[in-house]
Parts: C-alpha cells; structure tokens; sequence
C-alpha cells in the first residue's frame, strides 16, 4: 500500500447487512456505498464477541476474550496486552483517538497519543450486576434496554456522535498530507437508544419493511439457550403496541443512515483537507443486532444480524472489489499495525491487505460470549459453508450457511449430521477448550462479584442500560 495515513472508523451495533452496497433492499447508506465503490468490501466478518466490551477489547489487543480474560461489559480494556496503538506508538507513528472506545477510563494507557472525548465505561467498571449470571442470583433491569422512548428525536447518544463527527473533521483540517498519522474514531449509532433525527426517521417510516423472520409469535420456537439469554432483558415484550415495534425497526435503520450521514461527513473533511489522496479508511463495526429477528433486538448471540460485522477497507485509488474470505473483526487490529510497515504478526489476525488478495472460503471463524444473560459459554465456529453455535449444557445448533444464510433450519437435530458436528466441534477445541473457558469466565465473574462486596453491592453497580455518552 501507498497510502501514509490510516483512518479507522468503528461503529456500534451496526448490522453487517444493513447497507445498500451490502445488496440491503431498502436502507440507504449512500456514503459508505461510495465508499465500498472505491475499497475492497469483506463480506463476511464476523466480532469475536457479540457485546461491546469484549468485542473492543478483542479488537484493541488482537485477541479473542478467552485469550485475556475479559468477558463481560464489567471487565474493559485497561492497556494490557498490548494494543495495536503500543505497536504504533512505539513506531513513532502519531495516534489518536476520538468518541468512543469503551474501555475502562482514559487515564490508562492504552496506546493512544490523544483521547478526543472519550466514551468509556461507567465509572471505570461497566455493568456489574450483568456479570452475575446464574439463573438464579441475576437481575433483570427495571429499565427497558431499548429506552423509554422510541422515535423521532434527538438523544444522548446522536448528540454525543454530532459533537464526535465535527471534532473528527476539525482534526482532520488540522493535519499536513504526509503526517503519517492513525486516526480512530468511535461512533454510537446505531447503538439504541432507538431514537434517531427527524429527517432519517422519515426515510423508512412509510417504507414497507416486510416481516419479521421466525417470530416466536408465528410458531418459531427459540433455542433454549437463546430464550433464557434473552429472558434477562426481554424488548420484545416490552413493546407497548405493534405500532412501537414497527418504529423501533424504523428508528433503527433511520440510525444506519445517521451513521452513514456521519461517516459522510468525516470523509467529506478528509478531502476538504487534501488528504484523501494519501489516507486509507476502514469502516466496521463492534457486532451486528437482531432488530426483531427470533423476537430479538440487541446482540448477545450468535445468528448472523448479530455477530456479522460490516467491512470496508479503501485505499487511495483502488477500485471496487469483493473479499469473500472470511474475516473477524481482529484482522482489522493486524491490518493497523501492517499499515506502518509493522509485520502482519500482531494478535490472532492476519492483515487484511493480505487476505484480500486469498481466496480461501475455509478459513475458520470464531466467537464467544460470556456475558449478560448467559447461563453457560455460549461458542461459535465457522468453517466453509457450516456454522456451529456450541452452548456448554445444551444442544448445539449446525446450519449450512450456502443453502440457507437466514439459518431458517437448525440441523443439529438430523442424524445425518452428527458427523459434520462431530469435526465442527473438534476444530472448536482446537482453538479452544470450551470446557475450561467456560469455566474461567464464571470464576473471574465471581471473583470480580466478590471484590466489589458481593451480590447485593454488585447490583447496584453500573448503568442499567446503555452506558451514557460523555459531556462534550
């Protein structure tokens, strides 16, 4: 590559298909189709946690949760392993954060030169009470996770990603071409609270978003680990009305195109500054959401609107093209380092620069999750067209992604099968025992329950839904 800079931009929450140059038949994401229109898209990546913390700290230090201990929304990233921006640092390569990170508070070195309004975790411990996940002993929130309201309107969260966006643009006007900089910018949306500006809720609120596939409402019957996950904050039963759950849909691919206004903007300074020519930009996000898939909305599991993340990689002058390779979310952490001539050897990655030139649809991809709502480990493997989700204690689900991407058929049930699970499972314990992880995530999670004074002080700990922006 010839490019000096690096812009990383990484959003929350943000499902992989909801974009238009991802083959979406109605969300409107024109900046970052233009944006893909002149990059490579990854079609297939994958967070290696489906929950913010894990899944940042994963990508901070190119490691996936089991390897560093950190499981839950009350365990963040707090500048140890070392991070892709230690790497750079060291490198003398100047590096800069602005918006959120989601780690533990911006005191820590974490391997950036500068923190530009920072999002961290609540009071530097997150979600406590959500490390409590014993059927039994956990909590449900009083608050609905989605927020008190639903619709038009301005948030916390949209004024946090406007005062984002402009501090990012003003930075970017500030830097000389040939700076050789690496500028990461965290944006919320389309993180609930499913509250989005006027004009971007209007683009959908007329548009007919068709059904919602395998609602429990119509037969569907949800995995047993997926429903009692789910049973911890349950949105979908708190909707007041059929109409609520049709503008939570609209608020969210409304926040899709707020993101994309954003993403448009920060592009658009780049250029303004002269120095588009000489700055490659990646576009992700932490995980994907269900938006009512299954009756559920957030993450936290393993189907694809939940654990596929968009990707886009563009360099000055490239043309369009598609990597169907399958990725994670970590490549992107080896990609930094590769950038500035640092080897591809960073974490678990490879550099997507690298990958891009393969084609090799078995490459394997992984996931786990450890955190709100789970009664057990809960694994995902993947490896060509077969996907596994491994729960400790309960049945596994297997899907055959090539004929059937919906994963509208659990074939984990079929006999004929059983050999397909069977070396799924050993390429699992190959990268992992999920026996013993499962076991540590609730050791750590006790241990940590402990140090805070027990249960009863631990449920007082944390915000009890979305962590809230700073003041900016």
């Amino acid at each position: 590559m010839t490019a000096r800079n690096l812009v990383v931009i990484l959003s929350d929450e943000h499902q992989a298909r909801a974009m238009g140059c991802a083959g979406h038949p109605f969300v409107k994401t024109p900046n970052l189709d233009a944006l893909a229109a002149r990059g490579t898209r990854f079609t297939n990546c994958v967070t290696p946690s489906p929950i913010c913390v894990p899944a940042r700290a994963a990508f901070a230090t190119g490691k996936y949760p089991h390897q560093i201990g950190l499981w839950d929304n009350a365990m963040p990233y707090v500048g140890d392993p070392e991070s892709w921006g230690h790497v750079l640092q060291r490198a003398g390569v100047p590096c800069t954060s602005i918006g959120k990170l989601h780690y533990r508070e911006a005191s820590d070195d974490v391997g950036f030169d500068e923190q530009i309004a920072p999002m961290h975790v609540v009071g530097g411990m997150g979600m406590v009470w959500a490390s409590i996940r014993s059927e039994e002993d956990r909590i449900t929130p009083q608050s609905r996770m989605l927020g008190d309201y639903i619709g038009p309107g301005d948030s916390k969260y949209t004024d946090y990603d406007k005062a984002v966006t402009q501090k990012a643009c003003d930075w970017l006007r500030a830097q000389k071409a040939d700076a050789g900089f690496c500028l990461y910018v965290g944006l919320v949306a389309p993180h609930f609270p499913l509250v989005v500006p006027q004009e971007f809720y209007d683009l959908y609120a007329n548009q007919d978003l068709g059904p919602v596939k395998l609602h429990p409402d119509d037969g569907y019957r949800r995995h047993p680990w997926v429903d009692r996950q789910n049973a911890n904050m349950n949105s979908e039963a708190l909707f007041a009305s059929d109409a609520e759950r049709h503008a939570a849909r609209v608020a969210y691919y409304g926040l899709c195109s707020w993101l994309d206004h954003n993403v448009g903007q920060i592009l658009d300074a780049l250029d303004a500054a002269g120095l588009a020519d000489n700055t490659t930009v990646i576009y992700s996000s932490d995980h994907g959401d269900n938006v009512g898939a299954r009756g559920l909305w957030g993450k936290s599991n393993f189907y694809q609107e939940s654990v596929s993340v968009p990707l886009i990689v563009a360099e000055p002058g490239q043309s369009a093209a598609t990597c169907d390779t399958p990725a994670s979310l970590i490549d992107v952490s080896a990609t930094i380092t590769d950038h500035f001539n640092q080897g591809e050897t960073f974490g678990e990655g490879t550099s997507l620069y690298s990958l891009a030139t393969k084609d090799d649809p078995d490459r394997v991809q992984f996931s786990e999750y450890h955190a709100a709502g789970a009664v057990s480990g809960g694994f995902m493997i993947r490896k060509g067209r077969w996907k596994l989700n491994h729960y400790m204690g309960f049945r596994s689900e297997l899907f055959d992604l090539e004929n059937d991407p919906e994963e509208l058929s659990d074939l984990a049930t079929d006999p004929a099968y059983r050999e397909t699970i069977a070396w799924m499972e050993a390429a699992l314990r190959e990268i992992c025992d999920p026996v013993s992880v499962s076991a540590q995530a609730f050791a750590d999670q006790a241990a940590l329950i402990a140090s805070y004074g027990g249960r009863e002080a631990a449920l007082k700990l944390g915000a009890p839904g979305a962590t809230p922006p700073p003041e900016v």
